[in-house]
């Protein structure tokens, strides 16, 4: 007898609809599974056969085939260990019924409980596409999945449950869940107002939160880049649900996503170690997983002590800087995954970290510093919008008891200008002033004369890129944005040049 019912797979961000078949023929008793399965796939044989024993249903002694249709897309991980045996239990008789309007996936344990898989909530987006209603998950998974409207999601915690909610002795109830019930949960955060000074290095932050830009810090060790660039996630912007929807994917791909989690509502802010790898960085594996560029989406991607990490790491961030996508290519096909960041940096001017510094004297040889400095490429700096200097804080502020400006207030103002923002490019895939593009550019970021005239003679005198002044431009935008300004000011372009100025003082020096 063959029996069929629907799962799914997973291949980058995106699932796949799998239809799971078990024939029972007469022959020598075996269980092969066919369809590309991996070894996990295959291992399932023994997890379902152990688990039926063990809830007291009956073995099927019979030639048994479980196909994985399509046969051509690889199938990977455990998820198919409960469709597997529910299948069984259709083709043995001791499941009766129609199962062609529900879909299920989930790991099992030996004594029949079902344990949570990842992937869940591209999964279930998938199932709603597909028009199937009722989609049977791991209990600890179902918070994720319900928040898919007009999708009913049932928790299963072990296969008893799942057979009396089948059979209608006992049905399982529809897990609820509001996709906004985490918006306004308030998280700790590290907050501004316990930095001292450094008021233009918070102005720069403030800048580049609003329109999504990435900065570069760059100043002697203790002068507190890290402790700035920490309190970054405090100052972003609310996330938007599709935001949120797209963020929560990446993590629950991942497998990083809490138990019982519903939608991500705070940015991500990674913060990889400098012996990370290309790979670790951008992603990949032998299945294919979203590295920190990834996990960073719509969030702060935090890379302290630039210089020291490897080349080849930091070259893998030019193109997704550039087109906020990561794509890894492999024999058996190529994966996508978006990575729209903010990047902020620091570093030390020198080895020894006090080139330039005021009071204390660099020990490093001048080819020592043009070492260090060249570990970054100019096309990586060109990619930095801006370059800020952060400088050793004097001792009066320090010991100051004035109170600096909170993050609640920053944030205040940021929420204003990505609100002007999101009414600017209302209709199209642009999401801040960070991306937009070039047909969009010289349309949103009007100049008035006196912006014009100074953008031209900085261009000539900095010997600025076209890449360069077009960011030049976005920060503008986005400084005129926070000002209430629809037309860049001679002020807003004047103080968008001095952030280019950095890479000229260190890496262009004679």
């Amino acid at each position: 007898m063959v029996s069929f019912l629907h799962s799914l797979g997973l291949h980058g961000m995106n699932a796949f609809m799998v239809k799971v078949e078990a024939d029972l023929s007469n022959g020598l008793p075996s269980f092969e599974v066919v369809g590309l399965p991996d070894a996990a796939v295959k291992e399932s044989r023994d997890r379902v056969r152990a688990a039926l024993k063990n809830c007291g249903f009956t073995y099927p002694v019979s030639k048994i085939t479980v196909n994985l249709a399509p046969a051509d897309k690889r199938k990977e991980g455990p998820i198919y260990d409960l469709p597997v045996l529910a299948a069984l239990l259709y083709a043995s008789g001791q499941l009766e019924g129609d199962a062609e309007h529900c879909a299920m996936v989930g790991e099992l344990s030996l004594s029949g409980e079902v344990r949570p898989v990842k992937g869940i909530l591209p999964m279930a987006l998938a199932v709603k596409q597909a028009g199937i209603t009722d989609f049977f998950v791991p209990a600890e998974n179902a918070p994720e999945g319900a928040v898919v409207e007009g999708l009913r999601v049932y928790p299963v915690t072990d296969i008893r449950s799942l057979v009396m909610h089948l059979t209608g002795q006992h049905l399982i109830p529809p897990c609820g869940s509001d996709p906004f019930s985490g918006r306004n949960t308030a998280f700790p955060l590290p907050d501004f107002s316990e930095v001292r000074g450094q008021e233009a290095a918070k102005r720069a932050l403030e800048i580049a939160a609003s329109g999504s830009h990435n900065v570069l810090l760059i100043g002697p060790p203790g002068s507190g880049k890290s402790m700035l660039a920490k309190r970054v996630p405090s100052i972003l912007p609310d996330m938007t649900l599709e935001e949120a929807i797209t963020t929560t994917q990446i993590y629950s791909v991942a497998g990083t996503l809490p138990g019982g989690s519903t939608l991500m509502w705070e940015r991500p802010f990674r913060a990889p170690h400098h012996t990370i790898s290309p790979a670790g960085l951008s992603g990949g594996g032998t299945v294919v997983r979203p590295g920190e560029i990834s996990l960073a989406h719509n969030g702060v991607l935090f890379l302290d002590e630039l210089p020291e990490f490897h080349r080849d790491t930091m070259e893998v961030l030019r193109q997704p800087l550039e087109d906020a996508t990561v794509t890894i290519s492999r024999v058996s096909g190529s994966v996508t995954y978006p990575s729209s960041i903010m990047l902020v940096a620091a570093m030390n001017p020198c080895p020894c970290g006090y080139f330039g510094h005021p009071t204390r004297a660099c020990v490093c040889s001048s080819n020592a510093v043009d070492r260090y400095l060249g570990k970054i490429s100019g096309p990586l700096l060109d990619r930095l919008d801006l370059h800020v200097e952060v400088p050793p804080v004097e001792f009066d502020v320090l010991s100051s008891s004035d109170k600096a400006e909170s993050s609640a207030r920053i944030r205040e103002r940021v929420n204003a200008a990505r609100e002007r923002q999101n009414q600017r490019f209302r209709g199209t895939s642009i999401t801040c002033n960070a991306r937009i593009t070039p047909d969009l550019l010289h349309e949103v970021c009007r100049l008035s004369p006196g912006a014009q005239t100074l953008l031209k003679t900085a261009f000539e005198r900095m010997g600025l890129s076209a890449r360069a002044f077009d960011r030049v431009l976005k920060i503008s935008r986005t400084i005129a944005d926070l000002d209430n300004c629809d037309t860049i000011e001679p002020r807003h372009a004047a103080e968008a040049v001095q952030y280019r100025a950095l890479d000229r003082k260190y890496w262009s020096a004679p």
